[in-house]
């Protein structure tokens, strides 16, 4: 146990110091029983979430889902979008809201790249100075 000791010589026990990692690690958290219907294993709440996500992380155990972090995820080679998602939704459904609500798709890729079209009203458009 750290001891911290002030300036008169007094020892107070320093209990304090590592309380935070307790308080934000995933596995103080509670686990949620499966509910009823059709979300009975792990890979079933991931195929509720969308994204084709249970086909990027494959876990055997409904603990071993709850518990695994994004440092869990990241070994396992889950993309860090896909993580994000994934972390997200398991919260979600961790305070009790349902997947069906939730879970939506990913967003599309942009069509147009850059600043902005090289096309406009079908003229090229090559510089914006007067020629």
């Amino acid at each position: 146990m750290l001891v911290t000791v002030l300036r008169r010589g007094l020892q107070i026990p320093h209990i304090y110091g590592g309380l935070r990692y307790f308080a934000t690690a995933a596995a103080s958290r509670p686990v949620p029983s499966p509910r009823v219907g059709s979300i009975q294993s792990p890979t079933d709440l991931l195929a509720s979430f969308g994204r084709s996500c249970e086909t990027k992380l494959k876990v055997e155990s409904w603990d071993e889902l709850w518990k695994m972090g994004g440092a869990g995820m990241r070994r396992a080679g889950v993309g860090v979008k896909d993580r994000r998602y994934i972390l997200w939704s398991l919260e979600k459904f961790r305070q009790g809201h349902d997947p069906a609500d939730f879970a939506h798709p990913e967003r599309p890729k942009k069509k147009i790249r850059g600043w902005g079209p090289s096309v406009q009203f079908g003229k090229r458009i090559r510089s914006r100075r007067h020629r």
